[in-house]
Formats: structure tokens, sequence, C-alpha cells
């Protein structure tokens, strides 16, 4: 190869989910040239399939996980100013029964019940309080309001709950629109030079002459090509280990644990804005939320997941035993028929060697092998929260590669659309609705939450519904559409309704149907 006449980038990124968009922006923005290809659509798997949150991980305590704990809650508020539009604080209701009874097997659970027996199978109020101190003082919390109280015989929290439940414990996280951080992250990397690649399939990567040879395949033409890099980045998430070994065929005695995480969707069960944190006998949690205005987001589930090629669904053993989880809270009981929607993601968890899914840690690790000349890194695990100091990790493990690598950048610096205050989305609501007549508060908050200060690059000089173009349903404009098409690399109804928003829960098959042969007319 003539590399004085082959344009090389420095980094090519397999994967376009949080780490590997992350990774891209982080890059692009010290200097790098970086390509990134994935091969669906970004956030397409387990990025677009998370319990949707910024949180610490108040159940890791109790597997003594401070380093990763302390890590998450000091990135909480670090992403929250960061990206106001899309996340936002979120208050956490855990409902307590001093007769709940528990079988766990966290190593907290086993010293209570080694130094008191009479502890077996609970988890104490003195346990609760301990465990929230330690959330509230570990990440040097500004912004997020502390650990309180709460009487659920007089609060509007209460009015859902069985009777039994008299007490709960309050504090702060944070929501996230999952999908919405990968576009961003992606978009950003783009406006400082990235090259960011969808529908591109890797076929294979080689070593060459202190290079890496990437064959690439566009899904949508057929067309191949070859990419040619200094270092090679393997951010392929469930498919890390797929692409060590079928891909790029390098050693390694790393691995990943694949754990499939449900979620069901049902119509509002109750009337506040604060999530419910709930507590299961299997000594497992779930979480109850606010979704959508008109739903409620119940999940998690933690099985094991073969396959990576098999795609994940919430199976009815899933839906029953979500079902069961939380109507041991509510005074109405969550049935199936309840429903309206479910989905199911994979996570790549690191293979710890933990006894169960549910054990396995949410840490990250990063391994770079440069045995046979040009250096690849394979990035194993991680959680969406801290998806920005994984970043500024990996490129501490490339610096060695590349001595006039710019610092860490990323902290605080907004994402595309989340230039405002963190208290400021009402202002810019009210905003929308004083200029533009024609938008009610539903659709005026909705663009904010999905695009922050850019809602008004896409109205434009609108002057009324019908200048945006044909109205597809739920407020959805040929206008809008033709932004995700143009901004945000949609190809199809299925990216704009399920990843860029939520739209599917209000669309029927035959509106999304039409959305897609609109995008498909639109692109030929």
């Amino acid at each position: 190869m003539d590399q004085k006449n082959t344009q090389v980038t420095d980094l090519f990124i397999i994967g376009g989910g949080i780490n590997g968009c992350g990774i891209a922006r982080d890059a692009a923005g010290r200097g790098l040239t970086v390509t990134l290809a994935e091969m669906h659509d970004l956030a397409s798997a387990t990025s677009s399939s998370s319990t949707k949150l910024f949180h610490g991980g108040l159940r890791y305590l109790e597997y003594f996980e401070f380093r990763l704990v302390r890590e998450a809650l000091i990135e909480r508020e670090t992403l929250l100013r960061a990206m106001p539009h899309i996340s936002w604080p979120m208050r956490f209701v855990l409902p307590y029964h001093k007769d709940m009874r528990f079988d766990s097997e966290t190593p907290t659970s086993r010293l209570l019940s080694f130094f008191m027996p009479w502890m077996r199978g609970r988890r104490p109020a003195w346990l609760i309080r301990l465990g929230l101190f330690l959330y509230d003082n570990l990440g040097g919390r500004k912004i997020l309001p502390g650990t309180s109280s709460l009487n659920l015989a007089s609060s509007p929290e209460g009015t859902p709950l069985q009777d039994k439940f008299q007490t709960a414990y309050e504090y702060s996280d944070c929501w996230v629109e999952d999908s919405r951080l990968v576009v961003l992250n992606a978009r950003d990397a783009e406006a400082r030079g990235a090259n960011i690649l969808v529908q591109t399939e890797v076929l294979s990567a080689k070593r060459i002459e202190g290079l890496w040879e990437v064959t690439i395949r566009d899904r949508e033409s057929d067309e191949t090509r070859v990419v040619w890099s200094k270092m090679l980045i393997n951010a392929g998430g469930p498919w890390v280990g797929d692409i060590i070994q079928t891909k790029i065929h390098v050693n390694s005695r790393e691995g990943v644990r694949l754990v499939r995480g449900s979620h069901i969707v049902t119509p509002r069960l109750f009337d506040h804005e604060k999530c419910y944190f709930f507590q299961g006998e299997d000594g497992r949690i779930i979480f109850a939320i606010p979704y959508e205005r008109d739903y409620t987001l119940i999940g998690t589930t933690d099985l094991e997941h073969a396959d990576p090629s098999e795609p994940p669904i919430c199976t009815e053993a899933e839906q029953d035993y979500l079902c069961a989880f939380a109507s041991k809270y509510f005074k109405k009981p969550v049935t199936r028929d309840q429903i309206v929607w479910t989905y199911s993601g994979v996570r790549p968890l690191y293979d710890d060697g933990a006894s169960s899914a549910t054990a396995a840690t949410r840490d990250y690790t990063l391994k770079v092998d440069s045995t046979d000349g040009a250096p690849v890194l394979n990035v194993f695990g991680g959680k969406i929260t801290t998806y920005r100091r994984l970043a500024e990790h990996a490129l501490e493990k490339v610096a060695n590669h590349f001595p006039d690598l710019h610092g860490p950048w990323t902290a605080g610096v907004a994402l595309p659309g989340g230039d405002f205050p963190v208290d400021g989305v009402q202002d810019l609501v009210a905003g929308l609705e004083a200029d533009y007549a024609f938008l009610d508060r539903a659709w005026a908050e909705r663009l904010v939450r999905a695009y922050g200060t850019e809602a008004r690059v896409i109205l434009g000089d609108a002057n009324s519904d019908k200048a945006l173009g044909e109205n597809f349903g739920a407020s959805l404009t040929a206008r809008e559409l033709e932004w995700l098409m143009d901004k945000e690399y949609a190809r199809k109804a299925e990216d704009v309704v399920w990843r860029r928003n939520k739209l599917g829960l209000k669309l029927s098959a035959e509106q999304i149907a039409h959305i897609d042969a609109w995008m498909d007319q639109r692109r030929s």
C-alpha cells in the first residue's frame, strides 16, 4: 500500500451506540480524524432499550461498587448541565414496609446474615438510610435535592399504593432520552469533523503495514469500499465479542456477559411526576416511571441472553413477572391486558464471573491490543450514565498512540440544542407558544424536550401549522421529518417513531407505513 497517496483516518470506530458515538465526539473534539460505522441505525440496540435514567445505581452499593457509583453520581449533574432538553431531574419514591423480606445474595445481605442472623432476608430501615446517605454524599451533589422521608398515608405519592405502605424515602436521580443522547453525540462529533456512517456494515478488518484495512459495505447501495485507519475501536456492544472473533481476528481473554433487560408500558398508573423504586422478594428492583405524558414505564428484568444475533423480546414470562412485581405495590393490580408496548435490550456487561446476571458488574473495561502492529481498543461493558467518562478513559488509552492529542474537554459542553440553563425548559416552551401561536402546550413541550433551542430552527418562519407541511399524526410534520432525515441520520419510519421520538405509541400502523413511504420517496 502506498501510504503517501492513501487517506488514513486516525480512529475507525465500530458501533453507533452511546459508547461509540461518545468516543467519536470526544476524539473529534481533540483533533483526531474519526470515522464511525454503524451497521443499522444509531442507537438501534442496547442504547435505545435502557430504563432511560442517568443514575448512580443505588442498588450497586450493596455490591460495594463504590467507584462506579461515585463516578456515576458525579456524572449525573455534569450531563444534566450539557443536555437539559433531553435530561431532567426526577424524584424517586422508595416505599418501605418493616415486614418486607427478600431473597438476596448480595455481599451486603451475606454480611447482615452472618453478623445479625435475625435480619436474614431483610433490608432494615437503617441500612436503606445509610445507602441513601452515601448516595447523597459520594458524588458532590450540587443541583439535585437530597433524600427526604415521605408519609405515604397523607401524600399524593401514597394514593396509588397499597395501604400497608405508610412510609417511603425519596431521593434524586435523572431521566434521559437515551436514543436522542446517542444521536446528539453523533451530530456533535460530525460537527467537529467526524464521518458518521449509518447502515454501514464492517465486513472485515486486518492489519497491514502498521495500519488497519477496514472493508465496509453500504447496506442500502450494497457497495463495498476500504477505509484505512491508524487505530480501531471496537464499541460493538453486544457484538463486541463477535467482532473480535469474526471481523478483526485478535486474541482476547476478556469477554462480555449478555443480559436481557425488558420493559412494559401501560396507560398512566398514577397522577404525579415522580418515579417509584420497588424492591422485590427475589432481591431485585424495578422502576415505575411516568412516560411520554400518558403512560407508565415499568422495568427492568435481568436474564441471561445467549446469542447477540437473536433479537431480544420481552417474553410473556417477563411480562407476567413485571406485572406481578408491580402489583405487590399498587392497589389496582397491573395486568397483561393493560400493556400497550414492550421493549427489550441486551446489556453487554463485562464478564467478571459473577454468579448471576443481577450481580454482574455494570462497570466497564477497556483493553488495547497492539501485539501485531496497529492497535485496537475493545470496549467491554459500561452503563449509559458513565458513557462520557468511558470516552475520556478510552482517549487516555489512545493517547499513547497519538502524542499530539489534546486534553479532555467534554465536561459541561452542551450537546446540540442544550445551550440553555438546567431550569430553562419552561421558558423555552413559553417562548415557542408566544412566537408560534399555532402550537399548543403539548406540541411545544415535545419540541423543546427533543430539540431544545434548535426547535426554533426547525420551525423557522412558519406562521401556521400548514407551513410545516404534511402532518403525519401526533404533531409530526414534514418539516420535522426533513430535519430528522437531513440532520439526524434517520432512514426509516422506525428510526423516527421508536428512536428519535416515541410517537409510535400514538400513531397507527397505517400512519407509520405512510411515513415510511414518504421517507422512501424523498430519498429516491
